[in-house]
């Protein structure tokens, strides 16, 4: 068990540690990931805008990706799973800050400590509104 918790850790430093230098690399995936969106409008939503520049302008395009699973969850499936709700936005942005594990499969989340609330709560915002209808 010790050795299988030190290699998830291992493999969520791994992760965090891949976006160094990618900046420009967010960016441009960023760009690409919104014409994803559902066939109705959300571009003009200020939630989408908010929180897309938010995800964008952070690590979490290293691991997420709109419909695409790659070290986590496609986003389009988090919003498909989770209602947008108050609680679960509030419940959702807590796991974006303090890191979680087991929600989809073995791989850690890493935590990002240095978002604030408010800025994850936009975040999971942003994720929910890309819920299929």
């Amino acid at each position: 068990m010790k050795k299988y918790f030190v290699t998830v850790a291992l493999l969520a430093v791994i992760a965090a540690c891949n976006n160094s230098g990618t900046e420009s690399e967010t960016s441009d995936s960023s760009s690409t990931e919104a014409p994803a969106a559902p066939s109705n409008d959300l571009s003009s939503n200020p939630d989408y805008q908010k929180g897309l520049a938010l995800v964008a302008s952070n690590d979490c395009l290293t691991c997420h990706k709109v419909d695409e699973k790659v070290t986590g969850p496609a986003y389009r499936d988090v919003a498909n799973k989770f209602e947008n709700t108050p609680e679960n936005v509030s419940m959702l942005a807590q796991k974006v800050i303090n890191g979680s594990v087991g929600d989809w499969g073995q791989v850690a989340m890493t935590p990002h400590p240095a978002l604030s609330q408010a800025d994850a709560e936009q975040m999971v915002k942003y994720i929910l509104l890309l819920r299929n209808k």
